[in-house]
Parts: C-alpha cells; structure tokens; sequence
C-alpha cells in the first residue's frame, strides 16, 4: 500500500522508529565474544521505498540476549556496512591478546595471537577464546516491529535461535564498551571503597560473629585446656590413605556417634614410647569440655566446663627393656547430653597394650564416641543402640547375645602388616563382606591351639543366640533365635598326631520380610556357622596360620500371591426371549437360532412394507 493511502499507518510506524531508536534509561548491552552458532538469516531489513521491506547485504550468526524486552545480539561473523560504504574488519588486531600465554607459539582457539600467522583463525580453530577478537554490542528488537530503519548506526537482520527474526543496531558508545576509570585510592578512600564494594571477611565475620547458645547436631564440640588457657576441639583421630595413617584434625560432630580406625607407624618405638602423646592415656582426658558454645566467651567459668571422667584403668607408658608398656590401643567417649542444655557428663576408657620395640613397629588405634541422653535409666544404658525398631535396617549391626549380654557380631580385622588386630569389624545387616588376617600362633597343645582360633574367629566369646528384630531385648529370650554350627568332621582324618584347626568361619544368615507390603519389617530366620579347617602335625613349627570370616545373607522372603482379576458377571435373559434363543454364561456369549421364526418373522415385516407403500 502507498503511504497516501495510510497515513494512519504511516504515523503509527513513526511512533515505533521514535519507540526504537531512543532507548529506555539503564539499558547497558554487555559486549561478547562467545559464538552461539545461531542461523544467519538470509534477507534482512535496508533502507527502501515506502511499504517496502528492508533486506541484507551481508549475513551473520548472532545470539539474542533479552533485556527488559530490548535484546542485545553478539554477532560472531558480522561485516556492517558503515556511513560511506565502510566495512569493518573481521579481525581486527587487538592492543593486548589476553590469550598469548605461550611466546613464540600459536595457543590454540587464541585468534589474535600473532604466532598463529592466521589471517583467518575461524578457519582453523573451532571457536575464538573470550578477548581474543574484538567484541560488538547490538541492541536488538523483533524485526515485525520495525517498518524502515534511520538509524546512522550499522544495522542488521539476524535469526535467532529459536528461530526469530531479530532487527539489531551495532551500539558505538564509548561510554558502554569501557570501563569507568578508577578513581586514585589512597589511605583516606580505602576503607569506604571496600565497605562499599567488598562483603565480609573473614576476620570480621568471625570477631562480629557472637557463639551460638547451644550445640547443633553436627557442631565440633569445644574444649578447654586450664594448663595453657587453650580453647581447642574435640578431635577423633580417623584413618586416611591406603595406608589408614592417623590423621588427627577429624572433629568430633555433636550427636554423631560413630568409631573410627587408623594406624601409627614408628621409626624410634624406643622414643616415641614415652614422648608420643598419642600413646598416653593422659592426653586424652587432660581437658574439660564446654557445656555449649557460648562458654566461648568465659571458658573459665567452671559453669561451662564439663570435666572429663576416667572409668578404667589408665597407666602411663613404660619402656621397659625391649618393650613399650600400656600403649593406648582403643579410646571411647561416652558423652551425655540433655537437648539445648548442652553436654551434661563426659566419661572416657581406654584399652592399653605392649609393643615390641623392632624396626618399622605399627599400631592400630580404635576410637569410639557414643552420644546418649542425659539421665536415662540403667536397663536402657546398658542396652546398646537398636538396628531397626522392629526390623532390621540394612547396614546396622547384626545383634548376637551370649548369656545376658548382647552386642554385635563381628569379623575379623586386620592390622597395617596383615597380622590380626584386636578390633574388629561389625557384621552389618543385608551386607555381605569377607576378611582375613594372620594369626600368630604361641607353641601351645592341640586343644589349646584350636580354644585361641576359635575366640579369634569369634571375636572373643562364642555366640549362642542371634535377634530375631533389631529391637530385640536380651531380657527376653523369645527374642532371639539359636545359631546352628556345623563342625569340622573328624571322621577323614587319619592322622593320629595331627591337630585339627579352624581356619574359616561362614557365618550363614537366612532373612526375611514380614508384616505389610506398605511397610515390610526384616527379621533373621535363622542363623548357621559353618567352619572349614585343616590339619597340621605336632612336629610341625607353624608361627601363623591364616584365618578368613565372611557373612553371607540369603533373602527367603515368600511374597503373596499376586490379587486375582474381579470376578465376571452371569447375565441371563429368559428362556425363548424374542424369536431366538440367547444366553449369556459365565463371560460367553452364545446363540441358537430357529430358522422357522426368523422366516416367519421377515415375512411379516415384507408385509407390513407392502401395506405402507401402497
């Protein structure tokens, strides 16, 4: 159409070059380099005739960037063509290659590094790193809302990448393609500038920083040392490497009962014996624990220290002769607590034994902190934590009672050198594992030989009884289910001065599901030990004998029968309804048709016809 014959639309076309060209305050299209691999558009808008539409030159791959309705459009290939039939180059050098890191050879994807001898990097290298080719801000809207472009500024056409058709003017501002210069910082302004521009310290976090009033699950618990007025943590030496060396910065997390294990290896035993700290008991009760965090800020107000109680025997390390005496092999906290109040009672024992001083000596210390409420009763004291509440959850300890003392089942351990340690790993609930190690054995009889393996299989006593549910009672014996053993059989051996050993133990756990499907509860149906040896001579000089234990869980569950489909209608008509028989039994449909009735009947509707067309 003719602008004579629209003025109305021409106005209206105005109003939008106006609306376009003179951009809302604030707007800042930020400058990028970073290709989009967007689709060029093949015609684009130009200055025309009235009515007309604006096309291309040139194409381009740009990424729109909305922005308050107006987008900002990187282009990646753009040659726009300037006042005066100009062209800009694609590449063109710049002051400071901000990627030329390595001198006199061409880094790749760095498209203004001179060592590259490429007067076209896009042809080599798949993209240009961020800096290295000069970047252009566009300011782009929809190209449906541009009629014909004034503007002295370059402009072009560009899809984007959903497809859109978007009319983007190249923005040469100086005051938006650079940075403010900085003003001169001095001692006078430095302060104000980094309070107005910079965040919180560290320094300044934590001297602002006020303690809190109670410890949460998972805090490092605080310590106090009198001697040196230290504030320090409580720390729970853990295991690291392949290695397990000790490594002693592992805070113990408020309410966080677990156990950990690590390894100490000794150049000089004969030295560290009495200077290590770690080998005496004393170091590790010589301090009181703060009640909760705020006795941060007096830890000398007995108010807020909570002593440390030693409940075994703890003799200080001895060298004596070629032997290190009352080493610390195992430490257990037993801290109680009483919610927001803090840390009520801290008690502590130890489990001591000797080294040999030789070359290359190695111990194996065990450390376990056990959290528990404040003023409990003494039966749920002395009964340790449940594995399920009633059944079973998978990784919690398997519960074993002997007598009238329940406690978990274990395997066996090793140290750092494979010989057999004192500590010993918890059989966990659904989870199958293996161990071994190397027991050195002492020159002793048969029966006292096969009475040592045996307790180093076990992990000390025999265990009689298993629970059935994870919150079994030991007071209550219906609780628990009897484990079954299979011996060795003494019948192959032939040998009359031949000890027979254990050297395996199988620890067979059959398990199931029961209660609802919604909700299934795991119990142990029953247990067997299953033990594998071999026979040695008396006249033989066994020093060590490897012994292996594994657990094996078996699933038994028997699920339901899946629920039948709903049971089918016994529609029936009554009999010779219509002039034919139809019957519907048990789902199946069958019909008996009279050929006489169905005549006679087709005879009587011919004739009904025959009466209503004449």
């Amino acid at each position: 159409a003719r602008d004579s014959d629209c003025p109305m639309r021409t106005s209206q076309l105005a109003l939008l070059q106006v609306f376009f060209l003179m951009f809302p305050k604030g707007i800042r299209p930020q400058p990028s380099s970073s290709p989009s691999g967007a689709v060029p558009t093949s015609s684009a808008l130009e200055p025309g005739t009235h009515g007309g539409t604006l096309h291309s030159s040139s194409e381009a791959i740009a990424t729109p960037l909305a922005v308050s309705g107006i987008s900002t459009v990187v282009p990646t290939l753009v040659t726009p063509s300037a006042p005066g039939n100009r062209t800009v180059d694609l590449f063109p050098v710049l002051p400071i290659c901000v990627c030329d890191l390595t001198p006199g050879t061409c880094d790749i994807n760095c498209c203004c590094d001179r060592d590259c001898y490429l007067l076209h990097p896009r042809t080599v290298f798949s993209f240009c790193l961020p800096g290295s080719v000069r970047s252009s801000s566009w300011v782009c809207v929809d190209s449906s809302l541009i009629f014909r472009s004034n503007s002295p500024f370059p402009s072009r056409v560009f899809m984007d990448s959903n497809g859109i058709r978007q009319f983007c003017v190249h923005v040469n501002n100086s005051k938006l393609n650079y940075f403010q210069k900085l003003q001169k910082v001095n001692a006078t302004n430095f302060q104000g500038l980094a309070a107005e521009f910079g965040g919180e310290s560290f320094t300044s976090t934590f001297q602002t920083q006020s303690p809190p009033s109670f410890y949460r699950a998972g805090d490092p618990i605080l310590t106090y040392f009198p001697k040196w007025s230290v504030i320090s943590l409580l720390r729970q030496p853990a295991g690291v490497g392949a290695g397990g060396l000790c490594a002693e910065s592992n805070p113990v997390g408020f309410l966080e009962s677990k156990s950990t294990t690590c390894t100490r290896f000794f150049k000089n035993l004969a030295s560290s014996c009495t200077l290590d700290s770690a080998l005496n008991a004393a170091s590790y009760y010589n301090f009181t624990v703060l009640k909760v965090p705020r006795g941060i800020t007096d830890p000398q107000n007995m108010e807020f220290q909570v002593p440390v109680i030693l409940i075994s025997q703890a003799n200080a390390p001895l060298l004596a002769g070629n032997t290190c005496q009352n080493v610390v092999s195992q430490v257990t906290y037993e801290i109680e607590t009483n919610g927001t109040f803090g840390i009520q009672k801290v008690s502590v024992s130890f489990g001591q034994t000797n080294l040999t001083v030789e070359p290359g000596t190695s111990l194996q210390q065990h450390f376990i902190i056990h959290f528990r409420a404040f003023q409990q009763s003494t039966a749920a004291s002395l009964s340790g934590p449940r594995s399920g509440n009633p059944g079973y959850i998978v990784g919690k300890p398997l519960l074993a009672l002997t007598g009238d003392i329940s406690y978990s089942m274990t395997l066996l351990q090793s140290q750092g050198n494979g010989s057999c340690s004192v500590n010993k790993h918890e059989v966990q609930f659904g989870v199958n594992a293996i161990s071994g190690c190397k027991l050195r054995l002492k020159k002793a009889d048969c029966s006292h030989l096969q009475q040592e393996i045996y307790q180093t299989l076990h992990g000390g006593a025999r265990p009689e009884h298993v629970a059935i549910f994870g919150n079994a009672d030991p007071a209550q014996k219906g609780g628990w289910t009897k484990i079954l053993n299979r011996h060795c059989g003494i019948s192959t051996m032939n040998c009359t001065s031949c000890c027979l050993i254990p050297v395996s133990l199988e620890i067979q756990v059959l398990w199931a599901y029961v209660g609802l499907q919604s909700n299934p509860q795991a119990h142990v149906s029953g247990v067997r030990f299953v033990y594998h040896c071999q026979s040695i001579q008396d006249s033989q000089q066994v020093t060590e004998v490897s012994l292996t234990t594994l657990v094996n869980f078996v699933d038994i569950t028997q699920k339901p029968e899946p629920p039948r489909s709903q049971p089918k209608m016994d529609w029936k008509l009554p009999f010779n309804f219509f002039p034919f028989k139809v019957t519907f039994s048990r789902g199946v449909f069958s019909q008996k048709c009279s050929i006489s009735p169905i005549l006679i009947l087709c005879l009587l509707l011919l004739g009904v016809l025959n009466l209503e067309t004449k």
